[in-house]
């Protein structure tokens, strides 16, 4: 038996992301947000992970170029100067694991923006026609930033169709649950598979 989420990634998004311009589909609903979200159970991470590989390479196969940005990747990049492990794992030790969260989230919200640092991953020479972006590894950013953040500070800054690879649940018409440990979150705007 097939899950859901499968059925819903190779029925409903890939027919989207292999047309001529997915900017025109329905991708989205804002113009200067061409991007989707795609949810399913975290606990299928592995499975997701075996099956984007498979997308990326039908959708090539279809004339498309995927690059993946792992978020987990462009965070761990970001604070490993800035905060090596044994620094992290001192300043838990003394402050206890929420102040670390709060100070890791500042730093990635504020000191060193992990928004800036994934625009930055984009290819310089995307064509929205040809170019599909794949944020996976979202994951690897819980506890410490939501990615609602990320989806809001993206706005705008984007022109590439992209899907963010969304580990949680789906609440009602819009709203998602992060790791499904979070309360959901109802402000997301662009479209959730």
């Amino acid at each position: 038996m097939t899950k859901e989420w499968l059925e819903r990634l190779r029925g409903n998004l890939e027919p989207l992301l292999q047309s001529a311009d997915p900017r025109q589909t329905a991708f989205s609903a804002y113009h200067d947000m061409p991007y989707a979200i795609f949810h399913y159970p975290p606990s299928d991470e592995l499975e997701l992970r075996q099956e984007l590989v498979l997308l990326a390479t039908r959708l090539e196969q279809h004339g498309k170029r995927v690059t993946e940005i792992s978020l987990t990747e462009v965070m761990h990049d970001l604070i490993r100067d800035d905060m090596p492990t044994p620094s992290l794992a001192m300043a838990e030790r003394d402050s206890g694991a929420e102040k670390l969260v709060e100070q890791i989230h500042a730093y990635l919200s504020e000191t060193n923006p992990l928004v800036d640092a994934v625009v930055q991953r984009v290819p310089h020479d995307v064509e929205p026609t040809r170019d599909v972006i794949f944020f996976n590894r979202a994951g690897g950013l819980f506890p410490v930033y939501r990615t609602s953040a990320l989806v809001e500070h993206l706005y705008g800054r984007l022109t590439t169709p992209a899907v963010l690879f969304f580990p949680g649940s789906l609440a009602g018409p819009a709203g998602l649950s992060f790791m499904d440990a979070f309360p959901p979150e109802h402000n997301y705007r662009p479209r959730i598979f």
